[in-house]
């Protein structure tokens, strides 16, 4: 199942905190018009008639634009949630300037190319949503700089290379998920200590090696998928009692040996 009962909760509860923050009225920071109109100059549109490329305007207050969310205290915008809209492109540059900025959700799209450096100026992300588009390159190390994110989704990408170990460095990463894309080696065993992990899906991919024990360690660990990749090794005898908040644990298509826990 792509999406778990965690991050399905996630995404809803933090989209309505963000709908019950929205401006309807008041100034708004020029800066975020700039930065949203920028991207809207590098969004391609599924017809020419779409709803994004006249709603989009400097006519209006950007807390009035379909999908975007301002702060009732500042008028700056928070959240930008986009998913399934019929839009692709890039994301410019530009996204950097959007200083206050805590959810970025534009999954199932056609957006593609790397992701842009300037996102880890985003210091405020907490959930960042990508997944299902066509996004290409490495991982970003920079992503190990957001010291706020909780719900990182990358999947149903092209993303190739190394899982970069700086994810480690997350400490309020709550779920992780890098299922469907091209990454190869070894799974960092820095991610084993983030400390309030639930959600860990890196399901078909072409990850090598064993599981890090140090992913053991996590005391909040609930959903582990690695289905679909050419890792080995042997697992905990006594995983399920050292680990009993586990539920869900996805190994098949790999080259795992030695006792089922």
């Amino acid at each position: 199942m792509e999406k778990t009962w965690f991050l399905h909760l996630t995404a809803v509860s933090l989209t309505h905190c963000f709908l019950a923050c929205l401006a309807m009225n008041g100034s708004y920071s020029t800066t975020d018009q700039s930065a949203l109109l920028a991207f809207k100059s590098y969004i391609t549109f599924d017809h020419p008639h779409h709803i994004l490329a006249t709603n989009w305007s400097s006519a209006t207050s950007v807390c009035h634009w379909i999908g975007v969310f301002c702060s009732k205290r500042h008028y700056r915008v928070v959240a930008l949630n986009l998913p399934n809209m019929g839009i692709g492109g890039i994301i410019p540059p530009h996204i950097g300037n959007l200083s206050f900025l805590s959810y970025f959700n534009i999954t199932s799209n056609n957006f593609h190319g790397h992701l842009p450096s300037e996102l880890a100026q985003l210091h405020r992300l907490n959930v960042v949503d990508f997944g299902v588009n066509n996004f290409g390159g490495g991982v970003p190390s920079w992503f190990g700089n957001l010291p706020k994110l909780q719900y990182l989704r990358l999947a149903n990408n092209s993303f190739t290379g190394l899982v970069p170990p700086s994810i480690g460095n997350i400490s309020t990463l709550e779920s992780l998920n890098l299922r469907s894309n091209f990454l190869e080696g070894r799974v960092p065993e820095e991610i084993g200590h983030l400390p309030k992990l639930k959600t860990l899906s890196m399901g078909f991919n072409n990850l090598l090696g064993s599981i890090p024990p140090t992913f053991f360690n996590i005391s909040s660990l609930q959903w582990i998928d690695f289905t679909s990749n050419m890792m080995s090794g042997s697992l905990l005898e006594d995983l399920c009692v050292i680990r009993p908040k586990l539920e869900f644990l996805a190994l098949s298509g790999n080259e795992f040996d030695g006792q089922i826990p």
